[in-house]
């Protein structure tokens, strides 16, 4: 069995389940003060019921207080997935005793196997280890004080501020480069990993926003406004220096996208192997050469430009040093600008060059 940290989108939805302020949590809470334990099934369906064996159809709604007295029974309680009605109480548990598990315990070895045979989550509350375990896919996640976990969370939005304030630093020296025609391969690997690295960090402390509930919003606020715009960047990066021949097939930025994501935490720390997922050559001695990109980072800074426009104009002028020595008669010529776009863009273009030279020297 797996303790892998990061929860993935099943174990996700079921953290939002039981967070702190949801009945469910409440009620977990009350069994867990009160030292009965428990064994929850998340779900009715065919195959949840030829592993339920006796008990009392119920059929009433979800409530704390309900969940807390039904489990003073022995046997199993089992809800529906969503968690808003009670169907059935003191049921015996009878999944296959052929599935693999490494739990010991009766409770915590019957829930793990439920939750394979049925594909269904299962709660355990443990009256003798005052726990709260929840078994997903073959994977085991025990709930955390809430006060251990927004530590760790808060340590976790630290750190991403230090590397979203470093991923802003090496994007603005690359629109430097790009403006001079002086981006190399190691240039965008470097921007890409940092970006990486920030995706990855603002997923772990989104795991804890998660597991924390209503006491995880002021948290949530914080990690959307540090981290606005990264995966838009990312794409925009992409679509800037993809290796053309990547960029004709169908879905190349998307082909392109799902190979950074599948990237290892020791493969994100090698430029090579961060190049290569832009369709670069993989070798130590392509990062040194020179790329020009096509514009689209720089378009998307230009207020009010829609991205069905910057497309036409990058389309048009096929690279950034030709949009950056267009005039607005040139721009003028691409499809849906006219006179007065073309000015902004013109204006617009030559303020952020302007700008990001300076930002880099200064």
């Amino acid at each position: 069995m797996t303790t892998d940290p990061a929860p993935d989108i099943r174990i996700r939805e079921v953290l939002a389940m039981v967070a702190p302020g949801t009945a469910l949590r409440d009620g977990l809470e009350r069994i867990l003060r009160g030292r009965t334990g428990a064994l929850i099934v998340l779900g009715w369906d065919r195959l949840v019921e030829q592993v339920a064996n006796g008990g009392f159809v119920l059929d009433v709604a979800f409530s704390a207080t309900r969940l807390r007295e039904l489990s003073k029974m022995d046997g199993a309680i089992i809800v529906d997935d969503g968690a808003q009605t009670i169907m059935r109480a003191a049921v015996q548990l009878m999944p296959d005793p052929g599935l693999p598990t490494d739990e010991t315990g009766t409770r915590h070895r019957t829930a793990d196997r439920v939750s394979r045979q049925t594909r269904h989550p299962v709660i355990s509350v443990s009256k003798s280890m005052n726990i709260i375990a929840i078994y997903v896919d073959g994977r085991r996640h025990v709930l955390e004080d809430s006060g251990e976990i927004l530590s760790r969370a808060n340590q976790g939005l630290a750190t991403l501020e230090r590397y979203k304030s470093r991923l802003d630093e090496v994007s603005g020296t690359l629109s430097a480069l790009e403006i001079e025609n002086l981006v190399t391969v190691r240039d965008v690997c470097i921007v890409a990993q940092r970006g990486e690295m920030v995706r990855r960090i603002r997923r772990e402390v989104d795991n804890y926003v998660v597991e924390l509930g209503t006491e995880g919003r002021l948290l949530s606020l914080q990690l959307n406004e540090l981290v606005a715009g990264v995966d838009i960047d990312r794409v925009l990066l992409i679509r800037d220096y993809l290796v053309s021949a990547n960029n004709r097939r169908r879905r190349g930025v998307e082909r392109a996208i799902e190979s950074l994501d599948g990237l290892s935490e020791q493969d994100l720390l090698d430029l090579v192997k961060v190049g290569a997922t832009f369709g670069f050559a993989d070798s130590a001695e392509v990062l040194e050469s020179t790329v020009t990109p096509r514009g689209f980072r720089l378009l998307a800074r230009v207020p009010r430009l829609p991205e069905i426009i910057n497309d036409r104009i990058v389309g048009h002028f096929g690279g950034l040093q030709k949009l950056l020595a267009a005039t607005t008669e040139d721009l003028q010529q691409v499809e849906g600008v006219g006179e007065a776009r073309a000015r902004s863009v013109r204006d617009g273009l030559s303020r952020l060059a302007e700008a990001s030279i300076l930002d880099r020297f200064v």
